[in-house]
């Protein structure tokens, strides 16, 4: 960094201030880098030097603490955006793919004699549980997409769908374990080798979901934390400019 130019410096520190999706955040590095980048153009066109005109472009498009809040929420809405559709896509081939072992899955004469009472509700909750979860997704991916104009607190709601995924995925999770836990004896379903497959893909996407919960939720604490850095500067500069 030490032969970086005024621009690549500022890239930088936004680069380490932002959170967000890789791909969203270096297109939206890129953007700021080019825009930057004409800016400076622009003055040297009038005769300043190639320094003092990149300080002149960064000037001009504003410090981090100014800038990185509304790049920060652009890209949390990104991740929402991202976290709704893998919901959306992933939990209706869940249950698909459940419904399908289910039925051809190579049961007992007697398994109504075999399975605990409760068997059939707790199927029937997870299978509820997992619509509730895919209706979230798809909610959330209209209002990222067509009802942008709509929702006024996109971050919000992206935390909040974070917040739900962190719920609802391990209690499905867990509820999904009994199930198989009480199928597995007489029934023999942990020999049953499409079973442990759809069980094996089941818990890849539920850790994918959770993953990609859990980086809803740090975009939207980077939201929170650099909307107070950027109070606090401005603070600070009220103070210095009475004094």
């Amino acid at each position: 960094m030490g032969n970086a130019g005024p621009i690549d410096e500022y890239v930088a520190s936004m680069r380490h201030a932002l959170r967000g999706p890789g791909g969203a955040k270096r297109d939206l590095l890129a953007e700021a880098r080019d825009s930057l980048l004409d800016a400076a153009e622009a003055y040297e066109i009038e005769g300043v030097p190639r320094a003092e005109a990149e300080r002149l472009a960064v000037a001009d498009f504003g410090t981090v603490p100014e800038v990185a809040p509304g790049f920060q929420g652009e890209l949390t809405v990104s991740q929402g955006r991202r976290t709704a559709a893998l919901l959306f896509l992933s939990v209706p081939l869940i249950a698909f793919m459940w419904t399908v072992i289910w039925r051809v899955f190579p049961q007992s004469p007697h398994v109504d004699e075999i399975k605990p009472v409760w068997f059939g509700l707790l199927a029937r909750t997870v299978d509820l549980l997992q619509l509730s979860v895919g209706v979230m997704g798809g909610v959330a991916l209209l209002a990222f997409g067509r009802g942008a104009r709509r929702v006024r607190r996109p971050v919000r709601l992206t935390r909040w769908l974070g917040l739900f995924v962190w719920i609802q995925t391990p209690l499905i999770g867990a509820m999904g374990l009994t199930l198989a836990a009480a199928a597995h004896g007489p029934v023999g379903f942990s020999a049953y080798l499409p079973g442990l497959a759809v069980s094996a893909v089941s818990y890849a996407l539920s850790v994918w979901q959770l993953y990609s919960a859990a980086h809803c939720l740090r975009c939207t604490r980077a939201v929170s934390a650099l909307g107070t850095a950027d109070l606090s500067a401005a603070g600070r500069e009220r103070s210095l400019s009475r004094s």
